[in-house]
């Protein structure tokens, strides 16, 4: 979930490119007779910071996006991103700054953070790369990338496309890349008995769909076909890219033909009237209690004040963790019910889709709630923060299949390895199944008769101390080169990720459960078993169906 918050402090190669070809012209691209003028580096070539939607500001502030149009004769300077948009204020776990004074931790991550990738209220920006040379006759297959960061950071801007063009050419599979960024936070998933009454609930959501609008109008100008479009993207990303195919009854509109989501499904959350206390907190905080309209009043308060009563809520690695403040909700209108429900009622868009996880996806989070060491405050905390409402009987059961003993929690198969408290790796285990291996199970025990569906699940960096093989690390098996990469440009090609030779990676079927498995070693991928855990993934499911927060 804090994908991009990861990345950007582990490595720096993901926005790596060639230098640029000397003597060649400028590339333009012609929308609306307005001209875009882009960059070539290498074999690819990006526009960059291209507005999709109206600045969502003013009285745009809290509304629907509202598609653009460009007039004619205008030039844009397409060289550069766009700014983010707004960001959640990262408040760091004792377990990460112990020894740090808060100031400085402060400054590393959100100063910092923000000066490489500056955010802006006004940021409903697509990047399209397109191999160097294309042109609108082309019709090439295209991947739009949704980033991750829990819906609450985030940014295109730290993601090149260009490493996933210029691989589509090596393999002679050429693809075209988008990337969009969206409203975060409180500003893209506000909720409320209030938002839901204006149906402007999960603007986030509504701003990925108007981008992928965009994206039929003119994706044929840059050389793409509108119709071989795929959705992708990881944790906070997958969890969006699979709302897409519950939106409008599971109805696609034509603007996709298949998904490929890392390390998110259909999670399980209540209306979004769930969301009242968090609404009600930016209305005190921002002065408009006694407004007639308080959503109008959040409307036009000032957009810093605003900003910093959204960074007072609770954060991804605060004590709650991922019994998030800010998330997509059930609204009436973009989510008509739990997604769980819809699931389950088969209002799920009927296209092929590859799905998987990281084995320790709970790690990274655990880390808020080291001060949970004992049985008695695993289960408080289970019941009273975590899956606040359920029963004593559903908190003991939970307790019985995610036992104390540290050899059966995660990072998995570490043994009494990277117990960080007596209870760390009980909380990693079950916070990583109940937010992303369940809802992925779910998912596909609904699906997988009516489509074509691939699953992975990614075990490298195992060794890596505490956290193991750790959400966010399959991002590096795609941007940073490996077997996943050529999967999704194979599977954006064809709708199958299998090469004509090679590993040949198997459907999955609820009778076989059969998954590709990233290892580190010689043999990078395997074939293994979606057996793991059955019993206890089965009962958070049931759980969380009966509990939705």
């Amino acid at each position: 979930m804090i994908s991009s918050l990861f990345l950007c402090l582990t490595i720096g190669t993901l926005r790596a490119s060639a230098g640029p070809l000397v003597g060649r012209a400028a590339p333009t691209v012609t929308m609306d007779g307005a001209i875009f003028t882009g960059k070539t580096s290498g074999t690819n070539t990006k526009f960059l910071g291209i507005p999709f939607a109206q600045p969502p500001v003013g009285d745009l502030r809290y509304r629907l996006p509202v598609p653009i149009t460009y007039n004619n004769g205008t030039m844009f300077d397409a060289t550069t991103f766009g700014p983010t948009c707004s960001q959640q204020a990262i408040k760091l776990p004792p377990a990460i700054i112990d020894g740090l004074p808060a100031d400085a931790a402060d400054f590393l991550i959100n100063s910092l953070f923000a000066q490489v990738f500056p955010d802006a209220e006004d940021c409903l920006t697509v990047n399209v790369v397109t191999p160097a040379g294309s042109k609108p006759t082309d019709k090439l297959p295209v991947v739009v990338w949704i980033f991750g960061g829990g819906f609450e950071i985030g940014a295109s801007s730290l993601y090149d496309g260009g490493l996933i063009v210029d691989r589509s050419q090596a393999l002679s599979q050429p693809v075209i890349y988008v990337s969009m960024n969206y409203r975060l936070t409180g500003f893209g998933f506000l909720g409320g008995k209030e938002v839901k009454s204006a149906g402007v609930g999960n603007l986030g959501l509504q701003d990925q769909r108007q981008a992928l609008r965009w994206i039929q109008k003119y994706i044929s100008q840059f050389g793409g076909d509108p119709t071989k479009v795929t959705i992708w993207g990881e944790s906070a990303g997958a969890i969006s890219a699979s709302l897409h195919m519950l939106a409008n009854g599971g109805n696609t509109e034509g603007l996709f033909r298949g998904a490929f989501m890392e390390s998110g499904a259909p999670i399980p959350v209540g209306d979004i009237t769930n969301g009242q206390k968090y609404y009600d907190a930016l209305v005190k905080d921002t002065e408009c209690s006694n407004a007639a309209d308080t959503l109008q009043c959040l409307r036009t308060a000032p957009y810093a004040t605003l900003k910093a009563a959204i960074g007072n809520s609770p954060g991804l690695l605060d004590y709650q963790s991922l019994n998030l403040a800010w998330l997509p909700r059930p609204d009436g209108v973009f989510l008509t019910d739990n997604p769980q429900k819809l699931v389950a009622a088969g209002k799920v868009a009927a296209i092929p889709y590859v799905t998987g996880n990281c084995d320790d996806e709970g790690t990274l989070f655990s880390l808020a709630n080291v001060n949970v060491t004992t049985d008695a405050q695993f289960k408080t905390y289970i019941q009273d923060t975590f899956l606040p409402g359920i029963t004593d009987a559903q908190t003991a059961q939970i307790a019985t299949l995610y036992p104390s003993d540290v050899t059966q929690g995660s990072p998995f198969d570490t043994g009494f390895l990277n117990a960080l408290t007596p209870q760390f790796k009980r909380l990693a285990a079950l916070q990583g199944d109940i937010f992303f291996h369940a809802p992925r199970r779910w998912l596909l025990q609904y699906t997988t008769s009516t489509q074509n569906v691939w699953v992975f699940l990614s075990k490298r960096f195992k060794p890596l101390p505490i956290f193991g093989s750790v959400h966010t690390s399959d991002i590096l098996n795609v941007y940073a080169g490996g077997e996943m990469r050529d999967h999704l440009i194979r599977f954006a090609n064809n709708l199958n990720p299998n090469p004509l030779t090679g590993y040949q990676w198997p459907q999955y079927t609820l009778a076989t459960r059969n998954i590709a498995t990233y290892s580190d070693g010689l043999v990078p991928v395997v074939t293994g078993n979606d057996t793991y855990r059955t019993e206890a993934i089965d009962y958070l499911n049931q759980v969380t169906l009966a509990n939705p927060e």
